[in-house]
């Protein structure tokens, strides 16, 4: 095409000269006759006529040339392109002309000229998938924000109101999300995580027979509040214990070792009654070899004697009976033994195998007979124990000591746990810094079924864990992480199934509303959505404010964790969520510290301390933030105030009193300023009518009005109270027409405050 337009320059210039030469002639050339001189002027013209159409494919050109950035060839096979010339090249270009300089320069210019590449369309973004991603995960991976994400779910059957940036989304959802967005996906080849290895410590396997050596028998102490367990054990030890305790009942599971005076020694597990430590009860069955059942003579089977039975049953542990004050006049041993047949329960005395033994706990009578019942027991059963090798044992009990730290008490079952051993209990281990017999008294070696206090824990183990001796600090480190990995895997499990259940009700729930909006032209579907999602805003706010208003924080604080375990396994009965919602905000063990107000101060809630102190200095920042502290040392006094704490949010309720009742005789109108007021002649039937109070106007059956009177006369004098007999005009607050026949009930209005429905039990 180049060449054409060079072509073209040149063939004009060439026009250019010969008509110039016509026109103009040397003056030798001179036409020397008319013939002559009109073939000139033929040529001439034929000349410029060639000339025109030269300049107009010269103008053609230069446009083209204009516009050659904006064309673009299109290349077919089905038509193959030509070379197309403007005119034909009737002569070879003059290099030596004068014309030359048109085409240097100019044409190396045109010459370079290139065309541009084709465009191609850009790739898609390519997004790297797995089966379950969350919508903020997805965002990410394709480098938008959340509400991108929303937007692509628009038009499908999942209600965007309910998603959050961490709510799951499947496989279909995530591709048709990728494919809305202009995205094209791929599965990625991440790794499968590597199943980690399971570094949990168990127990040994069981020991040579020829290794065994006898230990003494752990006996657990059961029965019903108030039947004299503690008595019994201090008579046993010769000590005082039942006098310290608070309200006279046990509250904490102890674990003490008697030495008889046969020098037997026996290993006594006092657990309380009080049917708020039932969990304690079932801890001290499953790790005892004997459970002494202790029934009052006169009291009989009791509802916590009939647990007792159970947890024994539970964990497969023979039983000795031992009916205790047989010194009291009212006391019948025989009523005991046969109300112990209907559990299941059959004395020796009836063709059984169940010992039965006849005490007095608190004279000490025949308490010989029945250490002699428990030491024979125990020879039956051949307890017998390995004190070799890593030590296993149960926590009975765990606590923070203000000096100590955490502290534990335990039963050894193998083993002999000594100074510097390293233990693992649940989530927590220990490196033994010190151990303390049940007096207080340091020991040195603790062998099977020695009960035994230790201390050195990083932190508080839970009471009924399982002890178990490791190798060293970083063994013991591995056991721990790998069950908090274990648990945290459980929870995600737990989790996930909470979460595709709730997802699935919403989308269940989210169809069938739209299942009535199929038949609906878009407008009614607008507006019918607008309708209903505006009724959901003004209905949330209200809810939130009621759900406040009726919603009872509380704190918990205990000496022990059996203590704390007790307290919650009796909230957990909490059933009058619809009256007051209990939240339990914290718990934990030791004195109650100023985190814990500062906490209460938050949430406006109440600090209950169960057997702790709480100093001066924190008394003072409670009282000085308006927090209710309050603290108890024995367990049913602190859930009676928890119910008078819940019951007080409740709104109270009034109750009318009825002081007088009046019949309407006649009525008639007075006329006051320029005011007619209504009027009612009545009698008195049934006590007085007392202007201060409230009064109701009762018609056929219906309370038509409540309010108070605007003047009560007796005759012609304005009175305060009218008797029964009475006769009295009355006029009200209202403008109301009297009818004869009417009642006129005066009453009187008391505030009563409602009681929790919630029942815990005892």
């Amino acid at each position: 095409m180049l060449s054409s337009s060079r072509g073209a320059v040149h063939f004009l210039c060439f026009l250019l000269r010969d008509a110039l030469a016509v026109l103009a002639p040397p003056e030798r050339a001179l036409p020397e006759n008319r013939e002559e001189m009109n073939w000139r002027v033929m040529l001439t013209l034929d000349n410029l006529g060639q000339l025109h159409r030269a300049c107009r494919q010269l103008h053609s050109l230069a446009y083209w040339k204009v516009h050659w950035t904006q064309w673009k060839p299109v290349l077919s096979s089905a038509y193959p392109m030509c070379p197309v010339q403007l005119c034909p090249l009737l002569w070879q270009p003059d290099t030596n002309s004068q014309f030359r300089l048109l085409t240097t320069k100019e044409r190396n210019k045109l010459g370079k000229v290139k065309l541009r590449p084709i465009q191609q369309k850009p790739e898609k973004q390519e997004v790297e998938i797995v089966p379950r991603m969350t919508v903020e995960d997805l965002a990410k991976a394709m480098h938008k924000d959340v509400d991108h994400v929303y937007e692509a779910l628009l038009n499908t059957d999942v209600d965007v109101d309910l998603l959050e940036p961490d709510s799951v989304l499947n496989e279909e959802l995530i591709k048709h999300i990728v494919k809305k967005s202009n995205m094209k996906y791929k599965h990625s080849n991440l790794k499968e995580e590597k199943i980690k290895e399971n570094k949990d410590a168990v127990k040994r396997p069981p020991a040579d027979p020829a290794l065994l050596t006898s230990r003494p028998p752990v006996v657990t102490i059961l029965g019903h509040i108030d039947h004299g367990k503690t008595t019994l054990l201090d008579s046993l030890r010769k000590t005082q214990v039942a006098a310290m305790e608070a309200g006279g009942i046990t509250q904490h599971i102890g674990a003490f070792l008697v030495h008889l005076l046969s020098g037997e020694k026996i290993t006594f597990l006092d657990t309380p009654g009080h049917a708020a430590f039932s969990a304690m009860r079932a801890r001290g069955t499953h790790v005892t070899d004997i459970v002494i059942l202790v029934i009052a003579a006169e009291d009989g089977v009791m509802k916590q004697t009939v647990e007792s039975i159970q947890h024994a049953r539970s964990a497969k542990v023979p039983i000795i009976v031992a009916i205790n004050k047989c010194d009291k006049p009212e006391a019948d041993p025989d009523r005991m033994k046969k109300e112990l047949l209907a559990y299941n329960v059959v004395c020796e005395e009836y063709g059984g195998d169940v010992q039965t033994v006849h005490i007095s706990a608190l004279k000490g009578d025949n308490l010989m007979a029945l250490a002699e019942a428990i030491v024979t027991l125990a020879e039956v059963l051949e307890l017998k124990a390995d004190c070799t090798g890593l030590v296993e044992g149960t926590i009975i009990e765990s606590r923070t000591d203000k000096g100590k730290g955490p502290v534990t008490t335990a039963i050894i079952q193998r083993g002999t746990l000594r100074k510097g051993c390293i233990l693992v209990a649940g989530k927590s281990w220990a490196k033994v810094r010190l151990m303390f017999d049940e007096n207080g008294k340091s020991m040195e070696a603790a062998p099977p079924s020695m009960p035994v206090e230790i201390v050195g824990w990083k932190e508080v183990p839970s009471a009924g864990e399982e002890i178990l001796e490791v190798e060293s600090e970083q063994r013991a480190r591995e056991v721990v992480e790998w069950r908090a990995y274990v648990e945290q895997q459980e929870k995600a499990k737990k989790d996930l199934e909470i979460i595709e259940m709730k997802q699935k009700e919403h989308r269940d729930t989210y169809k069938k509303e739209r299942e009535g909006l199929k038949d609906m032209t878009w407008r009614q579907r607008r507006v019918l959505l607008f309708k209903a999602n505006r009724h959901a805003m003004a209905v949330r706010p209200k809810e939130k404010v009621e759900s406040d208003k009726n919603t009872l924080h509380v704190i918990i604080k205990g000496d022990v964790d059996g203590s704390v375990e007790a307290i919650l396994n009796i909230l957990d009965t909490y059933d009058a969520d619809d009256e007051c919602e209990l939240d339990v905000i914290h718990w934990g063990i030791g004195d109650i510290s100023e985190n814990d107000i500062k906490l209460a101060e938050a949430f406006k809630g109440v600090v209950y301390g169960f057997n702790v102190k709480a100093n001066k200095s924190i008394q003072q920042l409670a009282a000085k933030k308006e927090i209710k502290l309050k603290t108890y040392n024995i367990i049913y006094r602190l859930v009676e105030d928890l119910q008078r704490e819940l019951s007080s949010t409740l709104p109270c309720t009034l109750e009318e009193h009825v002081l007088g009742e009046a019949v309407v005789l006649a009525t008639f109108e007075v006329t006051v300023g320029k005011n007619k007021v209504p009027v009612a002649g009545c009698r008195v039937q049934k006590g007085q009518l007392d202007r201060k109070m409230k009064f109701k106007l009762i018609r056929n059956g219906d309370v038509i009005w409540i309010g108070c009177l605007s003047s009560l006369k007796h005759h012609k004098d304005d009175v305060p109270v009218v008797k029964t007999g009475m006769e009295c005009g009355v006029s009200l607050d209202k403008n109301i027409m009297f009818k004869a026949g009417d009642e006129i009930v005066c009453f009187s209005e008391k505030e009563i405050e409602q009681k929790i429905s919630w029942n815990p039990g005892f």
